[in-house]
């Protein structure tokens, strides 16, 4: 590895990125103080089935479903950037002409701005659409063609007048420490910002594997122990346990951990959760990471129960295209492991706009306006950073 010999900041990374087109990660683990980035110099961001196992280190940046359009990107960190221990280092085999390159537009002062691919009118979805939607899914519930399917819905958002993504990704973190708080930007791709409660698939540096079920939503109430689930929530979470349980069985795996049900924060909501890990040594499981997160993507926490008729429903019925969001991203064969996380509570970057996403788990007791609502709540979490910037 080689380093720079001048310490950069964290906006001269990403400005110096978005200025010579390359692709920019910027994220910050739960619970952490350190702030990371990696960009890539050269070209190539699509890539295939990820295989954690094989893959350098770097960022992961997949949709809700594989398209022509939405294509799984990794970003390769050819320089990487960790705010505890500026400055940038360089990964071995970068040419050293790029790098140089890369050095120019560090030192220089061009605008910081971001990636943007233009918003179409498959981008949005309406309140009637949403409850619409809501109202067959019951229905189709009701006739056992499926026991679950979550539906989401998008708005728009005016951006602050100066919006900087680095100023909403440090305000992002400050206000959600619990929460994996990430900002990506690749060109052709776009650029998202979020912060996720949902670990997919976590792989840390003494192989152990984590992943968790995330289900049932209402507002946070001033003591936690106080908290008091409908049956709706209860049962919502318990098909997400027996999904993660169900993937465990098809790869034969019968030692892990199980910790939950309990309540926990995210934002200004509070959620059910259930953590299941397993030491990848002792069970002698070298590629479990891959294998559950082939397994497990897209959650029933994202999509539904049972997977194939849910994912039909959602593609037939949602009305709009989900894109990057419900999807998963995160750092990849990093110092701390790999950590991939649902993209939820999350925005995407127009160019004086945000569109927001948030989606709900339909069951037979769904009511639709309150699975609207359940959906306002949650955008609240991206509304709060992009309000902390116009004060």
């Amino acid at each position: 590895m080689g380093t720079a010999t001048r310490v950069f900041t964290l906006q001269d990374t990403f400005r110096a990125a978005i200025a010579g087109q390359k692709a920019v990660a910027v994220w910050r683990l739960p619970n952490t103080d350190s702030t990371q980035a990696c960009v890539q110099l050269g070209p190539g961001y699509a890539t295939g089935q990820p295989q954690l196992e094989r893959s350098p280190f770097g960022f992961l940046f997949c949709p809700f479903q594989p398209t022509a359009q939405h294509h799984n990107t990794f970003i390769r960190a050819d320089v990487y950037f960790d705010g505890s221990t500026a400055p940038p280092v360089v990964a071995d085999g970068v040419p050293e002409e790029e790098m140089e390159k890369f050095y120019r537009l560090l030192n220089e002062e061009s605008k910081a701005g971001w990636h943007t691919v233009p918003a179409t009118q498959q981008h949005f979805q309406t309140a009637q659409g949403f409850t619409t939607a809501v109202t067959k899914a019951v229905e189709q519930i009701q006739a056992e063609t499926m026991e679950k399917v979550v539906l989401s819905r998008t708005k728009q958002e005016a951006l602050p007048a100066g919006f900087s993504p680095i100023a909403a990704f440090e305000a992002m973190a400050a206000a959600y420490p619990r929460a994996f708080v990430s900002l990506v930007s690749v060109p052709g791709v776009g650029t998202w910002m979020g912060a996720s409660p949902e670990i997919l698939v976590s792989i840390n540096e003494q192989q152990v594997f984590h992943t968790m079920a995330l289900a049932g939503t209402q507002p946070v109430v001033a003591n936690v122990a106080d908290a008091i689930w409908r049956q709706k929530e209860i049962e919502e979470q318990a098909m997400v346990e027996r999904y993660i349980l169900s993937c465990f069985k098809k790869l034969r795996l019968r030692e892990y951990t199980e910790i939950g049900p309990r309540t926990v924060i995210a934002g200004n909501l509070m959620h059910l959760r259930t953590d299941f890990r397993v030491d990848m040594k002792e069970v002698h499981f070298p590629t479990l990471g891959t294998d559950m997160l082939e397994l497990l993507h897209p959650t029933s926490a994202i999509c539904g129960l049972p997977k194939a008729p849910a994912l039909e429903f959602i593609l037939a019925h949602e009305g709009y295209d989900r894109s990057y969001y419900s999807g998963y991203l995160g750092p990849v064969s990093g110092p701390t492991g790999s950590h991939l996380y649902v993209n939820l509570r999350c925005m995407e970057l127009q160019e004086s706009e945000a569109i927001l996403y948030a989606g709900a788990g339909i069951t037979a007791e769904s009511d639709p306006q309150k699975e609207w609502q359940e959906t306002e709540h949650k955008m609240q979490t991206m509304r709060k950073v992009l309000e902390l910037l116009s004060d």
